[in-house]
């Protein structure tokens, strides 16, 4: 083991952990990695619950329960999921109250049928936020067009949300926009600025391998050669654009108010191609005041392997562009590529929230009591 992840940590990123089951939180392994391996987050998503819960592990005694009280498999479901954030949130506690709010948080995402309902939405991450009853909880929210304006109205109520799903800079343009006009409103509702926080998710390996299929199929030397540099060069100008927004005239007069920057979090930092570096989209990621939630298996490999040399982002502003610039010489639209990368994300949410919606229903069917006469007095 190399102190990676504790230079990491130096630099300025925040080590949360993308993952959460039950029995995670209940074997102590969740504390031992916030106490061994520097995390102070977690992020969870409907595919993560849906792989927890599926599993079975740590979940039969409540299942059992929630079947002789016969609620629905949508309550059932709920009452699961916001038990394990809170726990995971009541571990985290000390963390959130060493640094001020910042870290120590949990994320819980809205149905991710509702991406393109913006009142619902809003609806929902109101239920959420009084669910969980933790101040270290963030709600996520799609980077969906009816995402943003609920991001809006979420931020301006006080609630602090994790924004999910962006691949566009345009996108994230967009949600930076948004949050800051969440936060233009709690103040003009008198609100405490200093109690909001929340983070920008931009998902980087996906936007890899979706560029670099499309690279394979066009096949020129050009093409190879352009492969494995598209998600790196999205994410660092996503970080130009949050310097940027984040030293305007606008945000000034916010910070004077104690308002807290929206961190860029660098999410899907799994590396899916084997032929790159596993520890890529972090050691490649460095920058202050950023987040990157990592899936154990890269946590683990950049504790034993992860190459920390500093600041990776910064000064590469002018090759990312160059990076993007090739891809479209080749042919390839960043727009198409975005967009199907957007819709990709709602689906597979979407298809893992109805996979957990039916294994959580057989489960209840399974662990239902069976009929018994009513007791005579």
């Amino acid at each position: 083991m190399t102190d990676a992840l504790k230079r990491l940590s130096d630099e300025g990123v925040a080590i949360w952990l993308d993952d959460l089951s039950r029995k995670r939180i209940t074997s102590g392994n969740l504390a031992e990695l916030i106490d061994q391996s520097h995390v102070v987050g977690v992020t969870t998503n409907p595919s993560i619950f849906q792989k927890a819960i599926s599993s079975g592990d740590g979940y039969e005694q409540q299942l059992t329960d929630l079947a002789a009280r016969k609620v629905t498999v949508e309550e059932a479901l709920r009452m699961i999921t916001t038990a394990d954030v809170r726990d995971a949130a009541d571990i985290l506690r000390p963390v959130f109250d060493a640094t001020g709010g910042q870290d120590g948080r949990v994320s819980i995402e809205v149905d991710p049928r509702l991406a393109h309902n913006t009142l619902a939405t809003v609806a929902e991450a109101k239920q959420l936020a009084w669910l969980v009853d933790r101040p270290n909880t963030l709600i996520k929210i799609p980077a969906t067009r009816a995402g943003l304006p609920a991001i809006t109205e979420t931020i301006g109520r006080g609630i602090s949300v994790n924004v999910t799903l962006i691949f566009s800079l345009e996108r994230y343009r967009a949600v930076m926009d948004a949050y800051l006009a969440g936060l233009e409103k709690a103040k003009a509702a008198g609100l405490d600025l200093s109690k909001i926080h929340s983070v920008a998710s931009f998902f980087v390996s996906r936007v890899d391998t979706e560029i670099d299929k499309r690279l394979d199929a066009i096949g020129t030397d050009e093409a190879k050669a352009a492969k494995g540099k598209s998600a790196l060069a999205n994410a660092r100008l996503a970080y130009e654009a949050y310097e940027e927004i984040f030293s305007s005239d606008r945000w000034a007069a916010l910070d004077k108010a104690q308002a807290n920057k929206q961190r860029p979090l660098w999410a899907s930092t799994g590396v899916k191609d084997p032929s790159l570096k596993d520890t890529l989209y972090v050691d490649e990621l460095v920058a202050p005041n950023t987040v990157n939630t990592m899936p154990e298996a890269t946590l683990d490999a950049v504790a034993d392997h992860g190459e920390i040399t500093g600041n990776t982002v910064a000064g590469g502003y002018d090759q990312a562009r160059a990076d993007l610039d090739a891809i479209k010489k080749l042919g390839i639209s960043y727009d198409d590529v975005v967009q199907v990368l957007e819709d990709e994300g709602v689906e597979k949410f979407e298809a893992s929230w109805n996979d957990l919606l039916k294994s959580t229903e057989a489960e209840l069917k399974r662990l239902a009591p069976s009929e018994t006469p009513a007791r005579q007095v």
